[in-house]
C-alpha cells in the first residue's frame, strides 16, 4: 500500500525510545522526512542515526523537552527553518508519575498538565495554520488506554489524557474542512521502558516482584501478551497517510482487546 507520505515532513516528539522511536522509524520507512526530539541528546542522536541507516531517510534530531516553552520553540524552529513546514505532527511524551490521589502534590499536577496537555495544545497551535493553508495535515496524539478506561494507580494519566481527548475531538471538527485530520492513538500495555517502570512501581506498592505485574496484565489482555512498539507504529503510519484522509476525531486503541467498552 502506498501511504502517500513520501517527502512529507513529520515531527515526532519524545522519539529517542519506545513508542515515539517506533513511530519515527515507521514514518521514515514510508519515505517521510522526520524530525525527532527527546530530552537526552545522546540517546536521541543514536536513535536518529539508527533510523537513517535502516531506512535511508532524512532524519533530524533536536534535543528538546516538550513540557517547556523553550523546548517546543527549539523543536518547531528547527523543523520550520530546515524544511519550511510540518505536515505530520505526532504528539507524544513520557508518562507522569503513578500513585493514588493523596500522594500527588499540586506541583505534580502542574507538571503533568504541562507534559501531557500543554505540549499537545501548543505544538498543535504551531502547525495548524500552515496545515490549513496547504489544505493537508495530520495530527496524531499518543495518549493511553487510560483515556478510555481508567487504570488503577494512574490518577494523573487518567485525568489529563481525557482532557487531551476532548481537545483533539473539538480541534478535529474545526480543521476538517481544510483537509487536516486529528486522531488519538491509545496504546495498551506495550513492552516499553515506561511499562517496565509501572511494573516496578506496582510491585513496590504491593510488595511483589515486577514480574507479577506483567503476569497480571497479560492475563487481562485477550490476546494473552503485551504489545510491541511496532504494533502501534503501524497504525500511526496509516493514520498519517493519504489513505486515512476520511478518519478524524477518532480515538483508536492498540491494546490486544484490553478495553472492554463497546465504543
Amino acid at each position: 500500500m502506498d501511504f502517500g507520505i513520501c517527502g512529507k515532513v513529520a515531527l515526532v516528539a519524545a522519539s529517542s525510545r519506545g513508542l515515539g522511536r517506533a513511530i519515527a522509524e515507521e514514518l521514515a520507512a514510508e519515505g517521510a522526512v522526520v524530525v525527532m526530539c527527546a530530552r537526552g541528546a545522546g540517546p536521541l542522536e543514536e536513535a536518529a542515526e539508527s533510523i537513517r541507516r535502516t531506512t535511508g531517510a532524512s532524519v533530524t534530531a533536536v534535543a528538546a523537552d516538550v513540557s517547556t516553552e523553550a523546548g517546543r520553540d527549539r523543536m518547531m524552529k528547527t523543523a520550520l527553518d530546515t524544511f519550511g513546514r510540518v505536515d505530520i505532527l505526532v504528539n507524544n511524551s513520557g508518562g507522569p508519575p503513578s500513585g493514588p490521589f493523596e500522594t500527588l502534590t499540586a506541583a505534580m499536577w502542574d507538571d503533568a498538565v504541562r507534559l501531557l496537555l500543554t505540549s499537545v495544545v501548543e505544538l498543535s497551535r504551531a502547525v495548524v495554520p500552515g496545515m490549513k493553508e496547504r489544505r493537508w495535515g495530520r495530527i496524531l496524539n499518543v495518549t493511553s488506554i487510560a483515556a478510555k478506561q481508567p487504570v488503577g494507580g494512574l490518577m494523573l494519566s487518567n485525568s489529563i489524557r481525557a482532557a487531551v481527548t476532548g481537545f483533539a475531538r473539538t480541534l478535529a471538527d474545526e480543521v476538517a474542512p481544510f483537509g487536516v485530520t486529528v486522531n488519538n492513538i491509545l496504546p495498551g500495555y506495550t513492552r516499553t521502558e515506561r511499562v517496565e517502570e509501572l511494573a516496578k512501581a506496582s510491585g513496590a506498592r504491593e510488595g511483589k516482584d515486577p514480574g507479577a505485574a506483567f503476569a497480571k496484565w497479560e492475563a487481562e489482555i485477550p490476546m494473552g501478551h503485551l504489545g510491541e512498539p511496532r504494533d502501534l507504529a503501524a497504525l500511526a503510519a496509516f493514520l498519517a497517510s493519504d489513505r486515512a484522509g476520511y478518519i478524524t476525531g477518532s480515538s483508536i486503541a492498540v491494546d490486544g482487546g484490553w478495553i472492554r467498552a463497546l465504543m
